[in-house]
């Protein structure tokens, strides 16, 4: 990238801050010597659990999510915080909040911004297995009223066609699960 394709901040001016997030309205010197607004939404990080059950199927959580009015499904996550020394242990923190399990084994499978346009939010999401009931649960967050769902590959992949299946996160989690199964159908690990 050439130098002269940056943006360079002239103003940030703050216009909210809430318990997750910061947004600001930037003014930005474009390339072209022209200046633009830029409405940035500041978030602390965030983690995403793929959690598969040792009867090969994927936990999800359906809860309602007041920004689109709706019942969603979705991998449990949720945000980095002060108690958390790494995202891995945001992930288990979440892990037990949400479902009430503990994982023997953890991968991380990626990092990612989850709405460049607008946010710096950057999620972890990792892979679980070797689930177990937690000998000590983590109570969940007193906003939430989560429903836990299991679901087959089979189950996912129909909620994948016909649109029901339309967090990004989770989506994300399905492909992976999708690859995964093709590795060990043609003999790799």
């Amino acid at each position: 990238m050439d130098v002269t394709d940056y943006e360079q901040v002239l103003d940030e001016e703050l216009q909210f801050e809430g318990q997750i997030i910061r947004v600001t309205q930037q003014t930005v010197l474009l390339p072209d010597g022209k200046t633009a607004n830029r409405d940035i939404v500041y978030h602390q990080g965030a983690v995403a659990v793929m959690a598969l059950t040792d009867d090969d199927r994927m936990i999800l959580v359906k809860q309602w999510r007041a920004p689109i009015q709706a019942l969603t499904l979705e991998i449990p996550a949720g945000k980095i915080d002060q108690r958390d020394q790494a995202p891995l242990d945001a992930a288990v923190r979440e892990l037990n909040e949400e479902t009430q399990y503990a994982a023997e084994h953890w991968e991380k499978i990626v990092s990612f911004y989850t709405s460049i346009g607008f946010s710096n939010e950057y999620m972890t999401l990792y892979l679980a297995t070797g689930l177990r009931a937690v000998t000590e649960a983590l109570p969940q967050d007193v906003d939430e009223n989560l429903k836990l769902v299991y679901l087959t590959f089979d189950d996912m992949t129909k909620l994948f066609e016909s649109g029901a299946l339309n967090d990004s996160k989770t989506v994300l989690a399905y492909f992976k699960w999708q690859s995964l199964r093709a590795a060990h159908a043609l003999g790799g690990s």
